[in-house]
């Protein structure tokens, strides 16, 4: 299972209330959520989507711990996750705070904290803030898609309730200009450096596949604004400076897919990891880093051949790469293991 894959949502009855359940991201794995409307305000009842928070709306946000789950460890951020409570106009800039390893979720319990959607920062929190009014409240309840040992006592399910304050006006992503989306990008893909440097896998991932989807969306202003360009003898008009060119975009593309690739070899996903280095070798094929990881991908598929094609070429872009010399030396050793075992198992059929 991959952060970046979308995950549907499964409506179903509970008693009048509508119940939505879908699987979000967070720092210790997958959770299946199940949502349900308990109080909806009056006077957002007729109000429609259009009022719910979208992408860089700042929301003021409680949540609480429903009494008898023990889940108080999975929820609450360690000392330094949380922060007071300030205005939204504090906030409209810079809204992160540190995640925390060990939590489900990513806010403090029973008092009134900041949210900034698009961010990442609770994938679970923003799901349900998508679908909620001013003044809104909603049971969740969530479990982990797959139990641990190591973590057996805390990955039990939970409930809580989350209630939805005030927010501020935000966009949904076809809203956005072209230079929104450049700084939105730009902000998820440095936001997904610094998770990873935590030892965040999961939310770097989330964040690396968050800056793609929106990226994508330009691929058709820089077509249009290639052309132009070219048509115009290299001469760009004002509102086309904006868009990045086609080489910036290929660029930041490449990277963006390397940095997920890494991601999900560390999260021991080398299917996804080979088809995101891959991509990004055909963007970028002089990007070092990326013929790397697709070697260790292909690796740890014992796909050992396509492994060696990769760190060679990994060695014709850098000649003196020690990474890509000692794949290579593990590569040929894990091919004799593999040959021994093979001759060892056609003795055994034909003795």
């Amino acid at each position: 299972m991959d952060p970046n894959q979308e995950m549907p949502l499964v409506s179903t009855k509970h008693g009048n209330e509508e119940a939505i359940s879908w699987v979000s991201v967070c720092p210790r794995g997958l959770w299946r959520v199940q949502q349900r409307q308990i109080h909806k305000s009056i006077s957002n009842h007729d109000a429609g989507m259009h009022q719910c928070p979208r992408m860089g709306s700042i929301c003021q946000v409680r949540i609480h711990l429903q009494t008898g789950t023990g889940a108080d460890q999975c929820v609450v951020p360690d000392e330094g996750g949380q922060r007071c409570t300030q205005s939204l106009e504090a906030h409209s800039e810079d809204t992160a705070f540190t995640r925390c390893l060990s939590a489900v979720l990513q806010v403090p319990l029973s008092q009134w904290t900041t949210v900034r959607m698009g961010e990442g920062q609770c994938d679970i929190t923003e799901a349900c803030l998508e679908r909620m009014n001013c003044g809104d409240k909603c049971e969740i309840q969530l479990s982990p898609l797959v139990y641990s040992e190591v973590n057996a006592e805390s990955d039990q399910p939970f409930n809580v309730t989350v209630e939805l304050g005030t927010f501020t006006p935000g966009k949904e992503s076809w809203e956005l200009s072209s230079e929104e989306k450049m700084d939105w990008v730009r902000s998820l893909k440095n936001r997904g450096t610094v998770w990873f440097r935590s030892g965040d896998m999961w939310g770097a991932a989330d964040s690396y596949s968050r800056a793609l989807k929106l990226l994508i969306t330009l691929y058709g202003l820089i077509k249009v604004a290639k052309t132009q360009e070219q048509a115009s003898e290299g001469i760009q008009s004002p509102s086309e400076s904006l868009v990045p060119s086609a080489k910036e975009y290929n660029t930041i593309k490449a990277e963006l897919h390397s940095n997920l690739s890494l991601c999900q070899i560390k999260l021991k996903q080398p299917e996804r990891a080979k088809v995101s280095a891959s991509k990004a070798t055909e963007l970028d094929p002089g990007g070092a880093k990326a013929w790397y990881r697709l070697g260790q991908a292909c690796q740890m598929l014992n796909e050992l051949e396509e492994s060696k094609r990769a760190f060679k070429k990994l060695l014709e872009i850098q000649p003196d790469s020690s990474a890509a010399i000692k794949a290579l030396k593990d590569v040929a050793i894990k091919e004799k293991e593999t040959n021994k075992a093979l001759a060892h198992r056609l003795s055994k059929m034909f003795s």
